[in-house]
Formats: C-alpha cells, sequence, structure tokens
C-alpha cells in the first residue's frame, strides 16, 4: 500500500514549527496572568526568538549541513514536541523564555534542510512548485496559528495549546521517519566552499530585496487587526477577516510557485508591486460597511502578502544554487530582520502619522525590493532581461 507523500509531513513540520514561534500571540494575555509579568516582557517570547533565529541561522544550518537530513529534520521536530510539552509545565517566565530560545537554535535548521528536502522530491526544474508545496505549511502555522491556539487554550486549557504544537510536530517526525527518502549518497560540501557564496554580489542583492521584501509585509502585517480595528470592525469581525486573509495567502503561495516555474523574474518582480497596489486599495477602500469588497481586499492581499514566502525563497536560493542549506539559513535570517524592521519602521511611522503610516512604510520598502530586483536583473542576467521584456510585452498586449 503506497503511504501518504513525504512533502505533507515537510509542510506539517514546517506548521508546527510555526505554531510554536507565533502561536504564542495568541495566549500572550493568558502567559501574562499566569507569570505577572508585563505585556513589554511577555513580548520577549517573540522577539527574542526572531532575533536568536536572525543571529544564530546561517552558522548553525552551516553546521547541520553534513549531518545525516533524514536524521535532522525528524531530530529536530522531536525535539520541537519535547520543548512544547516542558512549556506547558514551565514553572516560572524565565524557564519559558529560555525553552523558547532554544526551540529558536533550531528552527532555521529545520526549515533549511526542509526546503531543500523538499525540492529533492520534485523532478529538476520544479524547485518552485516544491517549495510552495512546503511553503503551505508555513504560511498555515503563520497565520492560522494565532487563532488556533487562542481557541484551543480558551476552549480547553493554557496546557492543551502547548500539546497541539507538540502533536503537530510529533507526527510530522514519526511521518519523515517513515516516508521520507534518504537524501542521495554524494560528495559533501566543505564549509569553505560553502562559505565562499558569501563572496557573490548577486548573492547579497538577492538578499536585500527578500530582507526589503519582509519588511514591506510586516510593516502593515504586523498591525493588522489593528487596521481592521481603526476602519470600525469588532473583534469577531477582525478574527474571520484575518481567516479571509490566511486563505487568499495559502492559495497565493500556490499560484506564485506555478508563476515563478514559468517566469521566475517577472514573477519576482510583481510580487512586491502587488503588495504595495494591496496596501494602496486597502487605505483607499477598506470599509465594513461594503463587505463583499472588504472580503475581496483581504484576499488580495493575504495573497500578495503570503506569495512574499516562497518568491523571494526561490528568488534568494537561485543565486547560490552550489550551497542550498547554508544559503535557505542566509535567507531565513535575513527575513526575519526584514520581519524587525518592517515593524519597527511601521510602528515609527504610526507613531508619527496615525495608521496611515504604516501603509506609507509598506510601500516605501515594497518598491525599495522591487526597484532591487530590477537593478540586480539589469546589472547581472541578459536572460533574465529578455525574459521581463517579453513578459511586460504580453501583458501590454493583454494575453
Amino acid at each position: 500500500m503506497k503511504g501518504p507523500h513525504p512533502i505533507f509531513f515537510v509542510g506539517l513540520g514546517l506548521f508546527g514549527l510555526y505554531c510554536i514561534e507565533f502561536g504564542v500571540v495568541g495566549i500572550l494575555p493568558l502567559i501574562m496572568e499566569r507569570f505577572h509579568v508585563t505585556a513589554t516582557r511577555a513580548g520577549l517570547l517573540v522577539g527574542l526568538f526572531a532575533l536568536v533565529v536572525a543571529v544564530g541561522g546561517p552558522p548553525l544550518v552551516l553546521l547541520a549541513s553534513r549531518v545525516n537530513r533524514k536524521r535532522m529534520l525528524a531530530g529536530a521536530l522531536l525535539f520541537f514536541a519535547a520543548i512544547s510539552v516542558w512549556s506547558a509545565y514551565a514553572p516560572g517566565f524565565e524557564s519559558l523564555l529560555a525553552l523558547r530560545l532554544l526551540a529558536a537554535l533550531l528552527h532555521p535548521v529545520y526549515f533549511s534542510l526542509a526546503m531543500v528536502a523538499a525540492i529533492a522530491m520534485y523532478p529538476p526544474g520544479q524547485a518552485a512548485r516544491a517549495s510552495a508545496h512546503a511553503f503551505v505549511g508555513t504560511s498555515m502555522g503563520m497565520v492560522l496559528g494565532i487563532p488556533l491556539t487562542t481557541w484551543i487554550a480558551a476552549a480547553f486549557s493554557y496546557e492543551t495549546s502547548f500539546f497541539f504544537c507538540a502533536a503537530a510536530n510529533g507526527i510530522a517526525a514519526l511521518g519523515l521517519m517513515i516516508w521520507l527518502p534518504q537524501a542521495p549518497a554524494g560528495a559533501q560540501l566543505s564549509y569553505g566552499k560553502q562559505l565562499g557564496i558569501l563572496r557573490k554580489p548577486v548573492l547579497w542583492l538577492n538578499i536585500a530585496a527578500a530582507t526589503m521584501v519582509f519588511a514591506a509585509m510586516f510593516s502593515v502585517y504586523a498591525y493588522a487587526a489593528e487596521h481592521l480595528r481603526h476602519i470600525g470592525m469588532d473583534g469577531k469581525a477582525i478574527s474571520v477577516m484575518l481567516l479571509v486573509f490566511g486563505l487568499g495567502g495559502l492559495l497565493g503561495n500556490l499560484l506564485a510557485g506555478h508563476l515563478l516555474g514559468k517566469r521566475l523574474v517577472l514573477t519576482v518582480l510583481l510580487q512586491p508591486l502587488l503588495l504595495a497596489f494591496a496596501y494602496v486599495i486597502l487605505h483607499l477602500f477598506a470599509t465594513p460597511a461594503a463587505m463583499t469588497g472588504l472580503v475581496v481586499i483581504m484576499l488580495f492581499w493575504g495573497a500578495a502578502h503570503t506569495s512574499g514566502l516562497v518568491v523571494t525563497q526561490v528568488w534568494l536560493s537561485s543565486a547560490a544554487p552550489e550551497a542550498p542549506e547554508f544559503a535557505t539559513g542566509l535567507y531565513i535570517a535575513f527575513i526575519n530582520l526584514g520581519v524587525t524592521i518592517g515593524a519597527v519602521v511601521g510602528g515609527s511611522f504610526i507613531a508619527s502619522s496615525g495608521m496611515r503610516g504604516s501603509i506609507a512604510s509598506g510601500l516605501t520598502f515594497a518598491l525599495l525590493a522591487a526597484a532591487l530586483v530590477a537593478f540586480k536583473t539589469l546589472l547581472y542576467d541578459d536572460a533574465s532581461r529578455r525574459r521581463i521584456g517579453s513578459g511586460m510585452a504580453l501583458l501590454k498586449s493583454g494575453k
């Protein structure tokens, strides 16, 4: 009897991983009450997690790149499951924070190896499709992790929300141990050769573009609930709209994966431009008085936002195919940096200009990202210039 495709368990592991990272946001009030800490202190559970991922990602991925991939993936997921169970019974805030920081150390390791494992399951030339399928788990974890853990904690208990994350990671680990094929044997790339990709200017341009895309995404998304509240929606309506946003994100990721396989550069260039357009219509037309229109706006925003995951990952990895694990480690580090930049700058714009300030911040970063993609393409890739030109001609002709 044929078993399930291992890409399902890779994606489930990514879902569990992002439930660990972002799910805690949904139970921050319970954590504050349980450990008698302020909102600012409780926020360290998210902020320091991202900082550890950003700083520790590249060196840890480099070290893990020479370990058996299947064992490393399954082992990391079992570690996440154990961390989740221990977190449910953490006796104090400091111990909970320490457990999360331990999980953050293996976050970039699992993410990087999972992307490489996903691509290895598909025929050559289908890297974008493989990444898109794996990123379904990432998208669901990022978008649904918060409302799911919130609901589970409210319906059952604080501890059960952690058990949910543990179960997702444990099942994913078991599935990978049974159904993930071993990576084909071959010469392992030395650490020196992997580090050699850092000398490639084209890689740094791709890194800069990916960082700007995530800064654009989280300049606005970090304050999504407040945007919806600002236009007059209550808590229940906001949660529904965020679920609509998540549905748009899932569809956007799959569509982006399909388009990347056909027109890589044009898709990468259009993603930040479409994100900028989503911000414009969000600012100009989002109102609960026109609910159908608001649903359409949220679907479009979700698709433009979440497609940034697969688009930037494929774009960055394409600059260093000789060291995919280390390149993906750099990717996860710099997109976390982009998240931090976007949230901080968006917040400062809000402080000075009100809620429209985060829209201005998102637009600025999105246009910077598009400019970097265009600059890199024109500077380094004649073939890409031809693809952009033919793509633009198709758009103008309406075909």
